[in-house]
């Protein structure tokens, strides 16, 4: 199995860094954990992502806050999908990192989620590994099953509490 990079552009990041790691160790993918900074360390930063698919990796999380050029910058450097996670940091709650991720040029595409979601930045890179991996689609079936189920315990609890 591929495994998945997680670089965060600082240590601050890993709180919701850790939601992508204990997502990905739930279904068993393996990944590494990265601090590179976009401004700060750019030749770490493009090493590793030039070399991201030599090393085995199948897919990159980018998890960044404030500027957050970090996703553009590792997207710029591999043809492996790229996913960014803005962070909340600095005076506008993330809304800047989400706009610096988002909107990145023609060519270099960055997939983006929400600010902090780490959860669903490993979820996509789970679901782009299990193309070509079924149990790990299995894996994924499973676990919408067990969502769903959960839901629907909540509504039957609800309807109980108000019929």
């Amino acid at each position: 199995m591929k495994k998945v990079g997680i670089i965060m552009g600082s240590d601050s990041d890993l709180p919701i860094v850790q939601k992508a790691i204990d997502t990905l160790r739930s279904f068993g993918v393996p990944f590494e954990v990265h601090v590179y900074s976009a401004h700060r360390t750019p030749a770490e930063a493009k090493d590793f992502a030039v070399s991201a698919r030599a090393n085995g990796f199948g897919v990159l999380i980018a998890a960044a806050g404030m500027a957050a050029h970090l996703a553009g910058a590792i997207a710029a450097n591999t043809t492996l999908p790229v996913i960014g996670i803005p962070c909340k940091s600095g005076n506008l709650d993330g809304v800047d990192a989400l706009l610096s991720t988002v909107q990145m040029p023609s060519g270099i595409p960055v997939a983006t989620v929400a600010i902090g979601g780490g959860v669903n930045a490993a979820l996509l890179s789970i679901q782009i590994l299990a193309v070509e991996d079924a149990a790990l689609a299995d894996k994924l079936a499973e676990k919408r099953k067990a969502d769903a189920q959960k839901v629907l315990e909540k509504d039957a609890a609800i309807c109980a509490q108000f019929s």
